[in-house]
Protein backbone atom coordinates (compact mmCIF):
# COMPACT_ATOMS: atom_id res chain seq x y z
CA UNK A 1 0.00 0.00 0.00
CA UNK A 2 0.69 3.35 -0.75
CA UNK A 3 -0.23 6.38 0.59
CA UNK A 4 -0.89 9.78 -1.87
CA UNK A 5 -1.14 13.30 -0.48
CA UNK A 6 -2.93 15.40 -2.86
CA UNK A 7 -3.45 18.86 -0.78
CA UNK A 8 -3.67 21.36 -3.07
CA UNK A 9 -2.93 25.39 -2.63
CA UNK A 10 -0.35 25.14 -0.06
CA UNK A 11 3.50 24.07 0.82
CA UNK A 12 3.42 20.76 2.15
CA UNK A 13 6.96 20.21 3.29
CA UNK A 14 5.98 20.36 6.91
CA UNK A 15 3.20 18.08 6.17
CA UNK A 16 5.30 15.66 4.92
CA UNK A 17 8.12 15.31 6.65
CA UNK A 18 5.79 14.94 9.72
CA UNK A 19 3.71 12.11 7.92
CA UNK A 20 7.27 10.47 7.35
CA UNK A 21 7.74 10.57 10.75
CA UNK A 22 4.66 8.82 11.55
CA UNK A 23 4.50 6.21 9.30
CA UNK A 24 8.49 5.39 8.51
CA UNK A 25 6.69 2.14 7.33
CA UNK A 26 4.62 3.19 4.88
CA UNK A 27 5.12 4.70 1.43
CA UNK A 28 3.96 8.45 1.01
CA UNK A 29 3.84 10.15 -2.18
CA UNK A 30 3.10 13.90 -3.12
CA UNK A 31 1.13 14.30 -5.84
CA UNK A 32 1.50 14.69 -8.79
CA UNK A 33 4.46 12.60 -8.20
CA UNK A 34 3.75 9.15 -8.17
CA UNK A 35 5.38 5.93 -9.22
CA UNK A 36 2.34 3.47 -9.46
CA UNK A 37 -1.25 4.71 -9.00
CA UNK A 38 -2.12 1.08 -8.39
CA UNK A 39 -0.39 0.86 -5.29
CA UNK A 40 -2.76 3.64 -4.04
CA UNK A 41 -5.01 2.60 -1.38
CA UNK A 42 -5.19 6.05 0.52
CA UNK A 43 -5.08 9.48 0.18
CA UNK A 44 -5.41 12.46 1.77
CA UNK A 45 -6.81 15.32 0.62
CA UNK A 46 -8.13 18.52 -0.07
CA UNK A 47 -9.48 19.92 -3.50
CA UNK A 48 -8.00 17.00 -4.89
CA UNK A 49 -8.55 17.64 -9.15
CA UNK A 50 -10.88 15.40 -10.08
CA UNK A 51 -9.60 13.79 -12.67
CA UNK A 52 -6.99 12.51 -9.67
CA UNK A 53 -9.94 9.94 -8.57
CA UNK A 54 -10.49 7.54 -11.80
CA UNK A 55 -6.74 7.19 -11.91
CA UNK A 56 -6.74 4.87 -8.30
CA UNK A 57 -8.22 1.62 -9.42
CA UNK A 58 -7.32 0.04 -5.69
CA UNK A 59 -8.52 3.24 -3.61
CA UNK A 60 -10.03 2.12 -0.38
CA UNK A 61 -9.77 5.66 1.83
CA UNK A 62 -10.36 8.99 1.18
CA UNK A 63 -8.58 11.25 4.31
CA UNK A 64 -10.10 14.73 4.49
CA UNK A 65 -7.58 17.19 5.36
CA UNK A 66 -9.84 19.41 7.41
CA UNK A 67 -12.83 19.06 9.67
CA UNK A 68 -15.80 18.68 6.18
CA UNK A 69 -15.47 16.74 3.29
CA UNK A 70 -16.54 19.87 1.02
CA UNK A 71 -12.70 19.80 -0.27
CA UNK A 72 -13.14 15.96 -1.74
CA UNK A 73 -15.47 15.48 -4.56
CA UNK A 74 -17.58 12.58 -3.14
CA UNK A 75 -19.52 11.83 -6.32
CA UNK A 76 -16.54 11.15 -7.85
CA UNK A 77 -15.83 8.46 -5.60
CA UNK A 78 -16.85 4.73 -5.61
CA UNK A 79 -19.26 3.50 -3.49
CA UNK A 80 -17.12 1.06 -1.72
CA UNK A 81 -14.41 4.00 -1.04
CA UNK A 82 -14.30 5.23 2.95
CA UNK A 83 -14.11 8.80 3.77
CA UNK A 84 -12.96 10.05 7.34
CA UNK A 85 -12.49 13.67 8.18
CA UNK A 86 -10.55 15.53 11.19
CA UNK A 87 -11.85 16.27 14.22
CA UNK A 88 -9.95 18.34 16.73
CA UNK A 89 -11.45 19.16 20.15
CA UNK A 90 -9.23 22.27 20.47
CA UNK A 91 -10.67 23.32 17.25
CA UNK A 92 -14.11 23.35 18.66
CA UNK A 93 -13.33 25.87 21.28
CA UNK A 94 -10.71 27.89 19.29
CA UNK A 95 -14.07 28.62 16.78
CA UNK A 96 -16.31 29.32 20.20
CA UNK A 97 -13.49 31.86 21.48
CA UNK A 98 -13.80 33.74 18.06
CA UNK A 99 -17.89 33.64 17.90
CA UNK A 100 -17.62 35.19 21.18
CA UNK A 101 -15.10 37.97 20.74
CA UNK A 102 -16.94 39.41 18.03
CA UNK A 103 -20.05 39.04 19.48
CA UNK A 104 -18.80 40.94 22.52
CA UNK A 105 -16.69 43.02 19.91
CA UNK A 106 -20.09 44.33 18.29
CA UNK A 107 -22.15 44.51 21.45
CA UNK A 108 -19.19 46.68 23.12
CA UNK A 109 -19.12 49.09 19.87
CA UNK A 110 -15.62 47.81 19.64
CA UNK A 111 -16.06 49.02 15.55
CA UNK A 112 -17.51 51.97 16.12
CA UNK A 113 -15.35 53.50 18.68
CA UNK A 114 -11.69 52.28 16.22
CA UNK A 115 -13.97 54.74 13.79
CA UNK A 116 -14.23 57.38 15.93
CA UNK A 117 -10.81 57.46 17.17
CA UNK A 118 -9.69 57.86 13.43
CA UNK A 119 -11.52 61.15 13.18
CA UNK A 120 -10.66 61.87 17.22
CA UNK A 121 -14.65 62.05 18.04
CA UNK A 122 -15.07 61.33 21.91
CA UNK A 123 -18.48 59.70 21.85
CA UNK A 124 -19.82 57.66 24.47
CA UNK A 125 -22.64 55.27 23.91
CA UNK A 126 -24.30 52.24 26.55
CA UNK A 127 -23.75 49.07 24.97
CA UNK A 128 -26.54 47.47 22.55
CA UNK A 129 -29.20 45.08 24.34
CA UNK A 130 -29.45 43.10 21.98
CA UNK A 131 -28.75 38.96 23.62
CA UNK A 132 -30.15 36.70 21.06
CA UNK A 133 -27.54 34.60 19.22
CA UNK A 134 -28.93 32.21 16.71
CA UNK A 135 -26.62 29.19 15.38
CA UNK A 136 -26.84 27.67 12.04
CA UNK A 137 -25.69 24.23 12.83
CA UNK A 138 -25.77 22.30 15.76
CA UNK A 139 -22.82 19.62 15.22
CA UNK A 140 -19.63 19.83 18.04
CA UNK A 141 -18.76 23.40 16.83
CA UNK A 142 -22.06 24.25 17.30
CA UNK A 143 -22.32 23.06 20.37
CA UNK A 144 -19.46 24.39 22.21
CA UNK A 145 -19.84 27.68 21.03
CA UNK A 146 -23.55 27.74 22.11
CA UNK A 147 -22.10 26.42 25.25
CA UNK A 148 -19.80 29.30 26.03
CA UNK A 149 -22.01 32.08 24.66
CA UNK A 150 -24.41 30.78 27.13
CA UNK A 151 -21.79 31.10 30.46
CA UNK A 152 -21.35 34.71 29.04
CA UNK A 153 -25.21 35.49 29.25
CA UNK A 154 -26.87 35.10 25.89
CA UNK A 155 -29.87 33.53 24.63
CA UNK A 156 -28.70 30.87 22.27
CA UNK A 157 -31.11 29.19 20.24
CA UNK A 158 -29.94 27.38 17.24
CA UNK A 159 -31.20 25.47 13.89
CA UNK A 160 -29.99 21.66 12.17
CA UNK A 161 -31.13 19.59 9.31
CA UNK A 162 -32.81 16.85 12.26
CA UNK A 163 -33.97 17.72 15.81
CA UNK A 164 -31.21 18.24 18.46
CA UNK A 165 -31.68 18.22 21.92
CA UNK A 166 -28.84 20.95 24.28
CA UNK A 167 -28.94 22.28 27.42
CA UNK A 168 -30.23 25.30 27.29
CA UNK A 169 -30.24 25.96 23.60
CA UNK A 170 -33.73 26.14 21.90
CA UNK A 171 -33.36 24.05 19.14
CA UNK A 172 -35.03 24.26 15.97
CA UNK A 173 -34.82 21.67 13.06
CA UNK A 174 -35.80 21.33 9.20
CA UNK A 175 -36.80 24.20 6.87
CA UNK A 176 -40.61 24.53 8.64
CA UNK A 177 -38.77 26.13 11.38
CA UNK A 178 -35.93 28.25 9.79
CA UNK A 179 -38.25 31.09 9.36
CA UNK A 180 -39.16 31.17 13.43
CA UNK A 181 -35.40 30.41 14.37
CA UNK A 182 -34.36 33.73 12.43
CA UNK A 183 -37.08 35.98 13.65
CA UNK A 184 -35.50 38.10 16.95
CA UNK A 185 -32.30 37.18 16.44
CA UNK A 186 -29.07 39.47 17.07
CA UNK A 187 -26.48 37.49 15.56
CA UNK A 188 -26.67 34.68 13.00
CA UNK A 189 -23.75 32.29 13.33
CA UNK A 190 -23.28 29.92 10.39
CA UNK A 191 -21.40 26.56 11.19
CA UNK A 192 -23.34 24.29 9.29
CA UNK A 193 -21.42 21.39 7.32
CA UNK A 194 -21.32 22.63 3.46
CA UNK A 195 -23.86 20.19 1.47
CA UNK A 196 -25.39 20.79 -1.98
CA UNK A 197 -28.70 21.53 0.51
CA UNK A 198 -27.12 24.29 2.60
CA UNK A 199 -24.31 25.86 -0.06
CA UNK A 200 -25.80 29.40 -0.81
CA UNK A 201 -27.97 29.52 2.43
CA UNK A 202 -27.21 32.52 3.41
CA UNK A 203 -28.89 34.27 0.75
CA UNK A 204 -31.32 37.64 0.47
CA UNK A 205 -34.34 35.43 1.45
CA UNK A 206 -32.31 34.50 4.53
CA UNK A 207 -31.88 37.86 5.04
CA UNK A 208 -35.12 39.33 4.63
CA UNK A 209 -35.88 37.20 7.79
CA UNK A 210 -33.40 39.02 9.95
CA UNK A 211 -34.16 41.80 11.91
CA UNK A 212 -32.09 44.80 10.56
CA UNK A 213 -29.84 44.99 13.71
CA UNK A 214 -28.51 41.50 12.95
CA UNK A 215 -24.63 40.54 12.78
CA UNK A 216 -23.89 38.04 10.65
CA UNK A 217 -20.83 35.49 11.45
CA UNK A 218 -20.08 33.26 9.02
CA UNK A 219 -17.30 30.94 10.28
CA UNK A 220 -18.38 27.95 8.29
CA UNK A 221 -17.45 27.83 4.59
CA UNK A 222 -17.46 30.92 2.02
CA UNK A 223 -19.68 28.81 -0.19
CA UNK A 224 -22.55 29.23 2.05
CA UNK A 225 -23.00 32.64 2.10
CA UNK A 226 -24.09 34.51 -1.70
CA UNK A 227 -21.75 37.51 -1.46
CA UNK A 228 -23.95 39.58 -3.97
CA UNK A 229 -27.02 39.01 -1.45
CA UNK A 230 -24.95 40.20 1.87
CA UNK A 231 -23.74 43.53 -0.05
CA UNK A 232 -27.55 44.48 -1.36
CA UNK A 233 -28.34 44.04 2.48
CA UNK A 234 -26.32 45.72 4.36
CA UNK A 235 -26.44 48.41 1.72
CA UNK A 236 -29.75 48.39 2.09
CA UNK A 237 -29.86 48.36 6.21
CA UNK A 238 -31.37 45.00 6.25
CA UNK A 239 -28.14 44.10 8.25
CA UNK A 240 -26.32 46.02 10.76
CA UNK A 241 -22.89 44.56 9.69
CA UNK A 242 -21.09 41.12 9.24
CA UNK A 243 -17.75 39.53 10.43
CA UNK A 244 -16.43 37.02 7.82
CA UNK A 245 -13.71 34.50 8.19
CA UNK A 246 -14.12 31.73 5.07
CA UNK A 247 -14.59 32.84 1.40
CA UNK A 248 -15.60 31.13 -1.55
CA UNK A 249 -12.26 32.09 -3.29
CA UNK A 250 -9.95 32.25 -0.88
CA UNK A 251 -7.38 34.62 -0.44
CA UNK A 252 -9.83 36.91 -1.05
CA UNK A 253 -8.91 39.16 -3.82
CA UNK A 254 -7.79 42.39 -3.49
CA UNK A 255 -10.05 44.30 -5.41
CA UNK A 256 -13.14 42.37 -3.45
CA UNK A 257 -15.31 45.04 -2.07
CA UNK A 258 -15.39 43.48 1.07
CA UNK A 259 -11.93 44.91 2.13
CA UNK A 260 -12.82 48.21 2.19
CA UNK A 261 -17.01 48.01 2.46
CA UNK A 262 -17.61 49.77 5.87
CA UNK A 263 -20.20 47.27 7.62
CA UNK A 264 -18.03 43.92 6.90
CA UNK A 265 -15.38 42.83 9.11
CA UNK A 266 -12.54 40.17 7.06
CA UNK A 267 -10.25 37.80 8.59
CA UNK A 268 -8.42 35.27 6.65
CA UNK A 269 -9.36 32.01 7.48
CA UNK A 270 -7.99 31.67 11.28
CA UNK A 271 -11.42 31.21 13.51
CA UNK A 272 -10.01 27.39 14.40
CA UNK A 273 -6.40 26.67 13.04
CA UNK A 274 -6.24 22.81 13.66
CA UNK A 275 -2.99 21.63 15.08
CA UNK A 276 -0.23 19.88 12.95
CA UNK A 277 0.44 17.70 15.18
CA UNK A 278 -3.40 16.19 15.94
CA UNK A 279 -4.04 16.11 12.28
CA UNK A 280 -1.01 13.92 11.77
CA UNK A 281 -1.85 11.55 14.56
CA UNK A 282 -5.37 10.93 12.99
CA UNK A 283 -3.92 10.20 9.40
CA UNK A 284 -1.35 7.99 10.68
CA UNK A 285 -3.93 6.60 12.52
CA UNK A 286 -6.55 5.80 9.74
CA UNK A 287 -4.03 4.95 6.92
CA UNK A 288 -3.28 1.99 9.77
CA UNK A 289 -6.25 1.01 10.00
CA UNK A 290 -6.69 0.98 6.28
CA UNK A 291 -3.48 -0.71 5.90
CA UNK A 292 -5.10 -3.88 8.25
CA UNK A 293 -8.47 -3.43 7.33
CA UNK A 294 -9.92 -2.43 10.85
CA UNK A 295 -12.42 0.65 11.57
CA UNK A 296 -11.65 4.47 10.47
CA UNK A 297 -11.24 7.21 13.08
CA UNK A 298 -14.14 10.08 12.46
CA UNK A 299 -15.53 8.41 9.24
CA UNK A 300 -18.19 10.25 7.53
CA UNK A 301 -21.38 9.48 6.35
CA UNK A 302 -21.78 9.77 2.61
CA UNK A 303 -25.57 10.47 2.66
CA UNK A 304 -25.33 13.16 5.14
CA UNK A 305 -22.44 14.64 3.67
CA UNK A 306 -20.77 15.41 6.87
Amino acid sequence: MSVLVCVTGRNNDKLMAKLNEALPDVKIELWPHCEDLNRVQFVLAWNAPDELWAQLPNLKVVQSYGAGVDGIALDKLKPDVSVARIVDEQLSADMAEYVLSHVLANKLRHREYATNQGHRNWKPRRAKKGNEVGILGLGELGRVTAELLGHHGFSIRGWSRTQKCISNVACYAGEAQLEAFLSGIDYLVCLLPLTQQTKGILNAELFSQVPPNCVLINVARGQHLVEADLLVALDNNELEAAVLDVFSTEPLSESHPFWSHPKVTVTPHVAAVTNMDTVVAQIAANARACLGNNPLENRVDLGQGY
